[in-house]
């Protein structure tokens, strides 16, 4: 099975379009957040459905540095898993999302959770993020972009990885997470692909 990212090549740096965040002085303010273009081939025999998961493998394990002016986020802090898309039960005839399917811009308190004509949308790791802000707290199901700390000195990778999978349904619904889809579809799997993209604001930010 093979996945591409229309949107950018893979092991590149993700365009702003498709970024939460966008460098805004020496800050950051709210991008165009338009979830990227996605097609897959090769599917395996007996595939039922899809699952699609967009994971930050850099997102830093401790925030108290994080966005703030007077320090940056250490290269060498530990790091830590941040989910930006969790999409399950992707019928089996779907091949491919169309650029701005599932997010057009930043949609404060998030988006809902639930059925799509493309899948069954989970909650990504902004929920989490933005819990206890009064202006942004909610759950923030489909895809949003990249939005790294503006302070972090290293650059973030982005991994969307495609299931092909042996069941129809994975059963879940409600405000799952990536985690939670992951566990759904241990013994299931048929076959993954993945595509991965780079993305920074802190300009002196490196991998």
């Amino acid at each position: 099975m093979k996945l591409t990212v229309l949107s950018f090549e893979n092991g590149q740096p993700i365009p702003a379009e498709f970024a939460m965040g966008v460098p805004s002085g020496e800050a950051a303010a709210f991008g165009p957040n338009r979830s990227p273009h996605l097609q897959w081939t090769d599917a395996p025999e007996g595939a039922k459905s899809f699952a699609l998961i967009c994971h930050d493998a850099d997102a830093p394990s401790v925030r108290d540095d994080a966005n703030q002016p007077d320090r940056t986020v250490p290269h060498d802090l530990p790091r830590a898993d941040f989910y930006h898309w969790v999409l399950v039960d992707i019928p089996a005839d779907v091949n491919e999302l169309p650029a701005g399917c599932d997010c057009e811009g930043v949609t404060p308190r998030g988006k809902e959770v639930g059925q799509t004509p493309y899948g069954v949308r989970g909650i990504n790791s902004y929920t989490s993020w933005f819990a206890g802000d009064a202006n942004l707290e909610g759950d923030y199901g489909g895809y949003d972009g990249p939005f790294p700390p503006w302070n972090d000195e290293r650059v973030h990778r982005y991994y969307f990885t495609l299931y092909a999978l042996d069941v129809e349904t994975l059963g879940l619904s409600g405000a799952f997470d990536g985690a939670d889809a992951l566990l759904a579809m241990q013994g299931h799997i048929l076959a993954q692909a993945d595509w991965m993209g780079t993305y920074a604001i802190y300009p002196k930010a490196s991998l």
